[in-house]
């Protein structure tokens, strides 16, 4: 995995080294050629990151987990990319040393659901609602 981190970081230094030497040579008046070729270089980086984000995914979870947080996704996207990302930073720590079974990996989106839960607050104005005890009479 080390090795891995070692070849992404080399291969990002190199694209910012073009980038840099890129954007040097270009000229100033070329505004559209630019902007398609950074609308590429983005599109190129998304590809990368989301190809690098599956090998770790498919080196972390088992086939099930992997189902799980496949339906997870199509559900709620920002939660399965929530739980990637926590996925991937246990990983490069090194809190995750083996694949992660299904019921592994439901006790960790469990403890997840638990800290991010949304605590539902309802709060009624009684003043504005013109509900009173005292008008009773």
């Amino acid at each position: 995995m080390d090795d891995e981190l070692a070849m992404i970081r080399a291969r990002r230094l190199e694209q910012l080294q073009q980038q840099h030497s890129e954007s040097s040579k270009s000229p100033l008046g070329d505004n559209s050629a630019a902007a398609a070729a950074d609308a590429a270089k983005k599109e190129e980086r998304k590809e990368k990151e989301d190809e690098f984000r599956n090998s770790m995914l498919t080196q972390i979870l088992s086939q099930e987990a992997r189902a799980r947080l496949n339906t997870i996704k199509t559900a709620k996207p920002e939660k399965g990319t929530m739980v990637e990302d926590i996925l991937i930073n246990n990983a490069r720590m090194g809190a995750i040393r083996s694949k992660l079974s299904e019921d592994e990996f439901r006790n960790i989106l469990e403890k997840v659901s638990e800290r991010f839960k949304k605590e539902t607050k309802v709060q009624f104005d009684r003043r504005r609602a013109a509900i009173d005890s005292d008008d009773d009479d």
